[in-house]
């Protein structure tokens, strides 16, 4: 499968051409079960076609004019109605405007294909969804399993090969989880690094967008379009980067996660980064803080939502979705206030802590578990979402943003993933830093074929 980089160059040398991308993208959307909710066919092929328009006169409009991408179905596209993947939003009205990242994208021409699947509201890191169906991971080969979440349908649709790039959101892990679920790289940015207007919200202070991609290199072009510019990025030496190896972290994994990070290691090492393997006292903070006083994004995601969980509405909510928005319902302000302040103190903390490395955990715990089970088991489902949520949660309170890179896979095949962090703000630092580990980690390919 190819990259976006590497079509764009098929289209620049007339070897594709973004109307024949498309048909077969189109083609295979409409055979993969529950990976679309929508898809904006006349819409794309009118992109398509005047994409393919300029590639002849030697006019792109961008290195990935032409390139197809999906839409977390989070996203106003215009024409389209956003569901967030509740039933209840299915009669929506159609949006108006596209959303400023949607516009921006689509006047570099890239080609908007549809709207991908979700978990509801968002509020899951399995990506299972009762009313539009859930995508299963493409890795699965013993038996379904989950894609994660809640940016399934994104992650789903780039493993699969329907788009090389997939725009989600990610509020405690929903980028960053089904990349590493399903071996392609997602990159969570710091909450304001692009505009979150005309997407819908979860929880404001922790909200954040970012692409689902075959490569890094392909992460770094649609954050350069997302700010209209335009640069050449080349993977630097590793020699002298410095890294920190959060030994905490290493605790309770999978054997296939923790073999293949510390492989992962072993490689950077060789070339020339330093690696220190020790705690990150803020990263443990923070997992202790939401241990012990819960998460942060409960409380808003619950003041975002109290009139639906209040309006007749709610009935059609996923009994699971539900369930989790009212246990919020009766937490005290004090514990509120406690968490906003731990919070500012930890993100002040962390520069300091870090003092220049970038952080190395696993993304995720375990690889993607089977879809039966935790379909058929309430218990087994809310303990299973927290296990899948733990490692990325405290990324996501200290607002770091991080990138989540393949590692390997186990003995059934199914990828394991290494997370890259950065203290907030500290993005264009840390995906130069990722597309130098990626080349260490892939030295015979130039992207993730």
């Amino acid at each position: 499968m190819s990259d976006a980089t590497s079509m764009a160059e098929a289209y620049a040398t007339g070897r594709s051409d973004p109307v024949q991308v498309l048909e077969q993208a189109l083609a295979h959307a409409r055979t993969a079960p529950s990976v679309f909710i929508s898809l904006c066919t006349e819409r794309a092929l009118r992109e398509a076609q005047a994409s393919a328009a300029r590639w002849r006169a030697g006019q792109p409009l961008s290195v990935f004019d032409g390139v197809p991408l999906a839409w977390k179905d989070l996203f106003d596209v215009a024409g389209s109605i956003t569901t967030a993947g509740a039933a209840y939003r299915r009669e929506a009205p159609a949006a108006l405007l596209d959303a400023p990242s949607v516009g921006l994208l689509c006047r570099a021409g890239m080609v908007s294909v549809g709207k991908t699947n979700l978990s509801e509201l968002a509020y899951s890191g399995l990506g299972l969804n009762p009313h539009f169906g859930t995508p299963y991971n493409p890795n699965s080969s013993d038996q379904p399993r989950i894609p994660g979440g809640s940016s399934s349908g994104s992650a789903v649709a780039v493993a699969a090969g329907i788009v090389p790039i997939a725009m989600g959101t990610d509020t405690a892990g929903s980028i960053r989880i089904p990349a590493a679920l399903n071996g392609v790289v997602g990159y969570r940015s710091s909450c304001r690094r692009y505009s979150r207007d005309g997407v819908f919200p979860l929880a404001r202070s922790l909200d954040s967008l970012g692409p689902l991609a075959r490569s890094v290199r392909d992460a770094l072009v649609i954050d350069d379009l997302l700010h209209g510019r335009a640069q050449t990025h080349v993977a630097r030496s590793l020699k002298g980067q410095r890294f920190v190896l959060e030994q905490g972290a290493l605790e309770g994994i999978e054997p296939a996660v923790r073999n293949n990070l510390l492989r992962a290691v072993d490689q950077l090492k060789a070339a020339g980064a330093l690696i220190d393997l020790r705690p990150c006292a803020t990263f443990q903070a923070a997992l202790d803080l939401i241990r012990q006083h819960g998460w942060l994004g409960a409380f808003e995601a619950f003041a975002l939502h109290q009139a639906l969980l209040d309006s007749p509405d709610a009935e059609q909510l996923d009994p699971r979705v539900r369930r989790r928005l009212e246990a919020a319902r009766g937490l005290p302000a004090s514990q509120l206030i406690h968490l906003t302040d731990a919070r500012r103190r930890l993100q002040n903390q962390l520069s300091d802590d870090l003092d220049g490395a970038l952080l190395i955990t696993p993304t995720v715990a375990h690889v993607a578990p089977a879809l039966a089970p935790l379909e058929a088991d309430d218990e087994l489902f809310v303990s299973t979402n927290l296990a899948t949520l733990r490692l990325t949660m405290p990324g996501s309170l200290l607002d770091m943003p991080g990138v989540s890179l393949p590692s390997g896979r186990d003995a059934l095949g199914l990828p394991t993933a290494l997370l890259l962090s950065a203290p907030c703000g500290e993005d264009a630092r840390l995906l130069r830093a990722a597309l130098s580990v990626e080349t260490a980690l892939n030295p015979k390919e130039t992207h993730h074929g």
